[in-house]
């Protein structure tokens, strides 16, 4: 009971100090938006989760302020991904991710796959689900609720199906497929050109299967938690399975996508994607 209450004190002050960095950035004129986003965001974190911090902008925030506003302990203007700032403040234990954006990328994302319906290899529907799974922390301008109205929409049935025909003939149909790809590294004994290939397939595998259902990707974490049960059983025996035995449970999950593919119409009985709905 001791350490729930300590846990559970430590997670209010963690939030405190999000709460106080927020308001600080939100203090500068050419901040739009500042928000808790990913697992916090979601409501899904557990003790080890970080805090996801996007911080919407007309213009860089200097790195001077960053730097004093963080520490000296802090990494700031990491560029390897999104341009941000990594900080762990030791006395709540509380990591930060603070990830810097334009309003006007984030609408063009939003626009990709909500107005063009343009589909990825993999991922396709992540930042939409980032939009709608976080908390807007700073918002002066009503600029973040009004994205966040704006993506309250069902899933575009173009995009559905543009996702399908994207991801699913690359899973195994192709000739360079990632069944294919991962056949030839077994016979080569290339384990890690194995693991490359097994992750690219689970990247259009789950596009794809989110697609089916109408919900927009969550991202790289807790995927399983998000398939019923059945599901995931298929694709713990592919990321458990052998060599020996990794061919066939690559198989036995896409023959029951392929199922569900056509049950909804997307695919049919032959092998065909639908790309127009059925009247």
């Amino acid at each position: 009971m001791a350490d729930i209450i300590k846990n559970e004190s430590l997670g209010a002050d963690a939030r405190l100090i999000v709460r106080r960095l927020a308001q600080r950035f939100g203090e500068l004129p050419q901040v739009v938006a500042v928000v808790l986003a990913g697992s916090r965001g979601a409501g899904v974190s557990d003790l080890e989760s970080d805090f996801d911090l996007y911080v919407y902008t007309m213009d860089e925030v200097a790195v001077e302020f960053r730097r004093a506003l963080l520490g000296e302990a802090a990494e700031i203007d990491n560029r390897f991904w999104e341009p941000g700032d990594e900080w762990f403040e030791p006395a709540t234990c509380t990591q930060l991710d603070i990830m810097y954006r334009s309003p006007e990328w984030i609408e063009d994302q939003l626009d990709r796959v909500l107005v063009r319906q343009e589909s990825a290899i993999g991922y396709t529907t992540c930042f939409w689900y980032n939009i709608v799974h976080s908390e807007a922390l700073c918002d002066p301008r009503g600029w973040y609720r009004w994205l966040q109205s704006r993506v309250s929409v069902p899933y575009p049935e173009g995009l559905r199906r543009g996702v399908v025909k994207k991801n699913w003939p690359i899973l195994r149909r192709n000739h360079s497929s990632y069944r294919w790809q991962i056949e030839l590294a077994l016979k080569r004994g290339d384990a890690v050109s194995v693991q490359h290939r097994v992750t690219a397939l689970m990247a259009s595998f789950f596009d794809v299967w989110f697609a089916i259902e109408k919900q927009a990707h969550p991202g790289e974490k807790r995927l399983l938690t998000h398939l019923p049960e059945p599901w995931a059983v298929l694709v713990r025996a592919v990321l458990d399975a052998q060599p020996g035995t990794l061919l066939a449970k690559i198989d036995s999950m896409l023959d029951r996508l392929d199922e569900r593919l056509v049950e909804e119409g997307l695919l049919d009985p032959v092998g065909q994607i639908e790309m127009q709905p059925r009247r």
